[in-house]
C-alpha cells in the first residue's frame, strides 16, 4: 500500500509561518487547543502549547520560555480557550529544553498544577539549570576534543548559559514513563519515549482520537538538532533513528508538532527524515575520505547548512558541531569512519574490515 504523502493540515499556521507572524489560537479538535507562545532570539519564533480541556480545568502539553512576553501569550491563549492559568491542573513537558520546560515552574506556582517529565530528562534539571559549572567544564572539554579554535572556546562553552534566565527551574512532580498512560481526565494519551533530541524526549499518542503530539521529535519541514554532548546518550543519532522507527506502529490521522504547523502523512515524513540523515552520513563519509584527519569542527564548517557558516550565530555553530559529532559517532559505530584519539580527535576513513575505535566519545566524558 503506498504511503500517504505529507499534507499540511494547519493551514492558518503555515500561512502565519510564511508571513513571519504568530499563528492564531486554534481549536484543533473538540477540547484541544493550540496556543502559540513566542520564543525570543530564535529562528523557530514560537512553540505550540497544546491545551487539553479536562472535567475540572485544563492541562498543558509544554509551556514555553519564561519571559513576560511568553507568559502574556500563554495567559491570553488560555483566555481564548475559555480558561485561565488558575485552571491549569497539569503541565506535561515533552522535553527539558527551555522553550518547552521554561514556564512550567511559573505555571505551577500560579495554579498548583503538577509537572510531568520523563526520568531521563528529570535527572538533568539540576546540572543543566542550577549547578552548571560541571556542564560548562565538560562542554569546554568536548569542544576542545572537537577541534574548536582556542580563542572561541570560552564563548562557545558558555553559549547556552544566556538562556538560563528563560527557565523557572522546577523539579517535576510526576515522572512519565514509556508506555504509561498520562493521568488526564477524558484523555487516552500514551507516552512514547523518543530519545535523540534530548535523552528523555517523549511523544504523546491518542489512539481514540488518532492524534500524535510529537514535540520536537517529528516536525513538518525541518529536522530537530540531534547533538552529541556531555548530557546526551552515547549515540544520540542512533537512538533518534530507532525512535523514528517506533512511531511506525502508530496510525495518527494528524501530527501536532511543537513548532511550525500541523500535518498528516506521518509515514512519509519519517521516510523523508531518514533519507535526510542517510544523505548527511554519506556526505560526512565522503568529506572524511577527501580530507582524512579532519576534526569534527573542520567538518562542520565545511558541511551545507541553512545559511553560510559565517552567518550562523556562535550558539548555533556549537549546535552544528554537536550535530556533526553525533553523525560521526554513528558512522564510527557502523565501521564507516575511525577516530584517532587525542585532542583534538581526528577522523579517518575506516580500513577494510576495521571495527569502531575504542574510546569513542561517550556521554559524560570528553
Amino acid at each position: 500500500m503506498p504511503m500517504a504523502p505529507v499534507v499540511v493540515t494547519g493551514i492558518a499556521q503555515r500561512e502565519a509561518w510564511e508571513r513571519h507572524v504568530l499563528p492564531p489560537v486554534e481549536l484543533v479538535r473538540p477540547g484541544l487547543w493550540s496556543v502559540p507562545v513566542p520564543i525570543p532570539i530564535n529562528p523557530l519564533r514560537y512553540v505550540l502549547v497544546y491545551v487539553l480541556e479536562l472535567g475540572d480545568g485544563v492541562a498543558l502539553v509544554d509551556a514555553g520560555w519564561d519571559t513576560d512576553e511568553a507568559w502574556t501569550a500563554l495567559t491570553e491563549g488560555l483566555a481564548a480557550a475559555g480558561a485561565s492559568i488558575s485552571d491549569v491542573r497539569a503541565v506535561v513537558v515533552t522535553h527539558i529544553h527551555p522553550d518547552h520546560y521554561g514556564l512550567a515552574g511559573r505555571v505551577r506556582e500560579a495554579s498548583g498544577a503538577w509537572i510531568g517529565l520523563h526520568p531521563a530528562d528529570a535527572a538533568l534539571v539540576q546540572t543543566r539549570y542550577v549547578d552548571v559549572d560541571g556542564l560548562v567544564a565538560s562542554m569546554r572539554d568536548l569542544l576542545s576534543l572537537s577541534g574548536v579554535p582556542a580563542d572561541m572556546l570560552p564563548d562557545l562553552a558558555e553559549a547556552s548559559m544566556q538562556i538560563r534566565s528563560f527557565v523557572s527551574s522546577a523539579k517535576p512532580d510526576v515522572l512519565v514513563e514509556d508506555g504509561q498512560r498520562v493521568d488526564l481526565d477524558g484523555w487516552d494519551l500514551d507516552v512514547v519515549w523518543t530519545p535523540g533530541h534530548s535523552p528523555g524526549h517523549i511523544c504523546l499518542y491518542s489512539g481514540s482520537r488518532r492524534l500524535l503530539l510529537s514535540g520536537d521529535h517529528v516536525l513538518p519541514r525541518i529536522t530537530p538538532n540531534i547533538a552529541f554532548h556531555s548530557q546526551q546518550v552515547p549515540n544520540p543519532l542512533g537512538d533518534y533513528l530507532d525512535s523514528l522507527a517506533r512511531l511506525r506502529a502508530l496510525v495518527p490521522e494528524e501530527v501536532l508538532p511543537a513548532h511550525e504547523y500541523r500535518f498528516a502523512g506521518l509515514e512519509d515524513r519519517l521516510v523523508q527524515i531518514e533519507q535526510h540523515h542517510a544523505a548527511r552520513l554519506d556526505q560526512i563519509t565522503a568529506l572524511v575520505a577527501a580530507t582524512p584527519g579532519s576534526t569534527a569542527w573542520e567538518l562542520a564548517t565545511t558541511l551545507d547548512w541553512s545559511r553560510p557558516w559565517g552567518q550562523i550565530p556562535p550558539y548555533m555553530q556549537r549546535a552544528a558541531n554537536g550535530e556533526t559529532l553525533a553523525h560521526l559517532v554513528l558512522l564510527e559505530r557502523r565501521g564507516r569512519v575511525q577516530r584517532r584519539a587525542g585532542v583534538p580527535a581526528r577522523f579517518y576513513p575506516a580500513s577494510a574490515g576495521s571495527s569502531p575505535v575504542a574510546g569513542s566519545p561517550s556521554a559524560g566524558s570528553s
